[in-house]
């Protein structure tokens, strides 16, 4: 299969609820990038919801979405931090972290009750989500002499390059974004202009 450069993820907090029984179930959605964030949200949930009795969360990171991680906080093995990840995973969205804060309402809902309960209130707050695809792009650095500025710039305009930083003294330097699938073309053309040196930097 060709790495498909594009991937679906969220802008924004959202948050979607599910009753039952007395029980509520509050899920909220986050877009993240790193697993280093998951923590202090779970900490500010907790303080913000002291009287809940738990806090499931299941997130996916990465474009190829190969990172993933469930929870499921002191609730029955497989009823909450799956059921969440099986929402991200039916939505096809990546960078995304939904937290489900449970506060008990005194019925025991049972194994098929949870799963449908934390599967419904992820699915609302997906719902509620603004998603937003994103490409998969690398970073590159390009530095060239003066005397190249029309070729580069001519270059960066007609494929659309998107300009990070730009630094026009003696010696030239232009930071670049550039989709994936787009990649070779734009290296084999930077290639042919006399001069020019390509630094690769990293992937966003």
């Amino acid at each position: 299969m060709l790495f498909d450069d594009s991937y679906k993820t969220i802008n924004d907090r959202a948050e979607g609820i599910f009753r039952d029984k007395g029980s509520k179930f509050l899920a909220y959605t986050y877009p993240i990038r790193s697993e280093e964030e998951v923590k202090p949200i779970i900490a500010t949930l907790r303080s913000e919801h002291s009287k809940a009795r738990h806090f499931c969360y299941a997130y996916r990171l990465t474009p190829d979405r190969s990172i993933f991680r469930i929870n499921d906080d002191g609730e029955p093995s497989g009823t909450a931090g799956r059921p969440i990840l099986n929402s991200l995973l039916s939505a096809d969205i990546t960078n995304i972290l939904i937290v489900v804060v449970r506060y008990f309402g005194g019925t025991l809902l049972g194994v098929p009750g949870l799963i449908n309960a934390y599967k419904t209130a992820s699915i609302e707050a997906i719902k509620n989500s603004n998603i937003i695809s994103k490409t998969v792009n690398d970073v590159y650095e390009i530095h060239f002499e003066y005397l190249q500025m029309n070729d580069v710039m001519k270059l960066v305009k007609d494929e659309s390059l998107d300009v990070l930083t730009q630094n026009f003294d003696t010696n030239c330097i232009l930071k670049f974004e550039v989709r994936k699938s787009q990649l070779n073309q734009v290296l084999s053309k930077f290639d042919k202009i006399e001069g020019v040196k390509l630094k690769y930097l990293n992937t966003n």
